[in-house]
């Protein structure tokens, strides 16, 4: 933050060429996932490959009547990394045991009542569905789970009730030895696999930290497309706390490590929206003062350094010493002074003015007042970060006694959780009443493969962008299948023989799993392609069987992408209107005196909202796009400041003369709905009352306070000015004023 920089509002030389980055990642040259395949999707492919032809021999070796299904759950659980393969494994067992109980129970009910039965079946798949939107990760895959192994169970047992107890158990037999045959050869590939994990989470902490720091510099220099920087910023956060989760399977018994990651990466999100304050704070105050510039350049060459020095685990200590430095530094600073106020004794502050003259000017005792308000606010910015660092220093190793417990909450997205139920329950009910009318003699299996695919989009936040692509899966494991049951399993008399020509055929399906182009596609290929060979120990598969079989299996995935495209379809327009509304909502909350607000609730679930809107940018135009996500930056910075002007009169230090004007700003942030620039006004009235206070007050608690205040009235004021469209919930957002603030901030 040199002075030049300041002073001029040019961008620094080094980032003339500054630009957005794309929304989406360049896409790799085609097919380069085959004949080019990375060394991890080399091995994920061969591990699965041998797991699912182990747990084929094994199931034939049982004489097992459906020895697919064992190969289908191998596939069905495999993930590139160990920890989310065994995070999946663990809640496919609970799902499938929930899903048997709830069998066993609705054809109990219903035995011999098809339209009783079938509403039944149709309503569990919904509300399995529902409930699983409500949560993350494999959780929501063991809902979905319980569903449709609820309807495969009914299925395959709905033309002998009484057999129901036997079915509910082979399926669980399949799945057991699946996932039993999946994890063995996990283990036999993994080396080392609690030193990597540990190893993989601190790099994710560091990059995050790195991230966070040059972006920081980026918004105290002032430099073009900070604000661009600052907002992608928080997908990574997101994803990165996704991992932690799957990193702690893989570190076995640990402590409390991915708790203290979770909160370092929360520290993190208050990080960027306190930087995003600041750049709105050098925007509306007087900046030029040289103490704060001398500062300012200090923290600026540490910011510069630190990506250098964090990855040394020795350098810890240096690097909070130096940010306690800091800290002092601004402390000392941000204390309001004047010469009635201390003894006369007392050295002045080394290279600055130390005292507010009483008698000086209105405008000389203002432009004191900003660079007080600079301070404090430089201050709590490195303070955040100060917390990010040793909440990162936690997570590298176990700490004895560490009972820490910290836990990021997301969005829960009521509407669509409702959408999924009614999808789900209306994929049922279709083919039900397609096999009722027809009689097909594959219509059991036509149902319960629909209820699988349903399930499947369920767990999608965006399930259209899913749909075609399983739907092209299903059709390459179809083509494949007919491939291997024609030309070479005919040939087939062992089981050794069997694998030379399946686990080709598989290993191709791995390999594009590896790949995240074809990731979709290929989860439906390894999913079906098992069920389409019929594998049984005493014959093959006959044409009539394949063809009648596997056309109800791809009109299943057919009339599932058709439920999920036409039924309540999803809409990213209305998601985002959805999202805006519910936050806006939340922000009007947070300012209830009723209310008690928590930081680590409004990050997490705001920190969920904007990796939402960058997920499903879809084909929408991206400036709105990031009209959008500036004005969701704007909106957590802004909550964030009404926490902390909450929590400043929580304190009561400020006289009844200073709650007043707050107090009203906080009445308007709560009913305003439409008219934000009246809110505007009433917060520049509090910040010029308070100014009239602070020069008034000789309490140095008091005025601190009163600067305190002063800092955070000013991000508001200025938030609620320059996202009016964005904040008023009545209309939809076109996103044109912001657009302009955001070019604006680049040129």
């Amino acid at each position: 933050m040199s002075g030049s920089t300041i002073s001029s509002g040019q961008p620094t030389p080094d980032n003339t060429t500054t630009r957005p980055a794309p929304l989406r990642p360049r896409a790799r040259p085609f097919l380069s996932w085959l004949y080019a395949p990375s060394a991890s999707s080399v091995t994920f492919a061969l591990r699965n490959t041998i797991a699912a032809c182990l747990a084929i021999g094994i199931a034939f070796w049982m004489e097992l009547d459906d020895p697919a299904w064992a190969a289908m759950t191998v596939w069905a659980v495999a993930q590139t990394s160990r920890g989310e393969s065994q995070s999946k494994a663990k809640w496919r067992i609970v799902g499938t045991i929930s899903g048997g109980v709830a069998a066993i129970t609705i054809m109990a009910l219903a035995p011999q009542a098809p339209w009783l039965f079938f509403p039944m079946i149709a309503l569990w798949i919904g509300l399995c569905s529902g409930f699983a939107t409500f949560v993350s990760n494999f959780r929501s895959y063991a809902l979905v789970l319980a569903g449709y192994t609820c309807s495969i169970i009914c299925m395959g047992a709905a033309s002998n009730p009484d057999n129901i107890f036997m079915v509910a158990m082979s399926r669980g037999t399949y799945i057991v030895l699946g996932v039993l045959c999946e994890a063995f050869m996990g283990l036999i590939f993994a080396t080392s696999q609690e030193r990597h994990a540990r190893a993989q989470l601190r790099q994710k902490l560091e990059s995050a930290l790195v991230l966070v720091t040059t972006t920081l510099c980026s918004l105290l220099g002032e430099e073009r497309g900070a604000l661009n920087a600052a907002r992608r910023q928080f997908g990574t956060i997101l994803t990165i706390n996704d991992q932690i989760e799957f990193a702690e399977v893989e570190m076995g018994p640990h402590g409390h490590e991915g708790d203290h990651a979770r909160a370092a990466l929360a520290a993190v999100s208050a990080l960027l929206s306190r930087g995003f304050g600041m750049a709105m704070r050098l925007q509306v105050l007087n900046h030029n003062h040289p103490a704060f510039t001398k500062t300012a350049d200090e923290i600026l060459a540490f910011l510069k350094q630190f990506p250098q020095r964090l990855p040394d685990q020795n350098s810890v200590p240096a690097l909070l010493a130096d940010l306690q430095h800091f800290r002092d530094v601004c402390r000392l600073y941000a204390a309001p002074h004047r010469e009635t106020d201390i003894r006369p004794d007392l050295e002045p502050i080394p290279g600055h003015e130390p005292f507010d003259a009483i008698d000086a000017s209105p405008e000389t005792l203002d432009d004191r007042l900003d660079e007080r308000v600079l301070f404090v606010s430089l201050g709590e910015l490195l303070g955040d970060l100060e917390q990010a660092i040793k909440e990162y220093e936690a997570s590298t190793h176990r700490i004895k006694g560490d009972h820490f417990h910290f836990q990021l909450e997301t969005h829960r997205d009521t509407r669509e959780a409702v959408h999924n139920g009614l999808r789900g329950a209306c994929a049922v009910l279709i083919t039900a009443y397609i096999y009722e009318v027809t009689a097909w003699p594959n219509g059991l299996g036509f149902i319960a493969i629909t209820t699988l695919v349903c399930g499947l989009f369920a767990t999608k936040e965006n399930p259209v962008l899913g749909t075609t692509e399983f739907l092209k899966g299903a059709v390459a494991a179809y083509i494949v299948a007919w491939f291997l049951v024609f030309v070479l399993m005919p040939k087939v008399t062992t089981f050794e023989t069997l694998t030379l020509f399946l686990g080709p055929a598989m290993f191709l399906g791995g390999l594009a799993k590896g790949n995240p182009a074809t990731a979709g596609g290929s989860a439906a290929y390894g999913l079906l392609l098992p069920a389409m060979l019929g594998l049984e120990n005493h014959h093959v598969m006959n044409e009539l069987a394949f063809y009648n079989g596997n056309m109800a299996t791809v009109l299943a995935v057919a009339v599932s992408v058709i439920v999920f495209r036409s039924v309540l379809p999803f809409s990213s327009d209305a998601e985002r209107l959805r999202l805006r509304r519910v936050m806006l909502g939340e922000l009007q909350h947070l300012a209830h005196p009723g209310f008690t607000p928590r930081i680590s609730v409004w990050i997490g679930r705001n920190t969920d909202r904007f990796a939402r809107l960058i997920r499903h940018a879809g084909p929408t135009p991206a400036p709105l796009i990031e009209a959008c996500i500036l004005g969701t930056l704007a909106t957590l910075t802004l909550g964030l400041n009404v926490i902390r002007l909450r929590a400043l009169l929580d304190r009561e230090y400020l006289p009844e003369s200073a709650r007043r004007p707050i107090l009203l700003v906080l009445h308007y942030v709560e009913e305003s709905t439409r008219r934000h620039d009246k809110a505007a006004r009433i917060a520049e009235a509090a910040v010029r009352r308070l100014r009239v206070l602070d020069a008034q007050e000789t309490d140095l608690v008091t005025r601190l306070e009163l600067t305190r205040a002063i800092t955070y009235l000013v991000v508001i004021a200025h938030t609620m000015r320059t996202n009016e469209d964005f904040l008023d919930a009545s209309k939809p957002f076109r996103g044109e004023r912001n657009s302009r603030l955001l070019n604006s901030g680049q040129s």
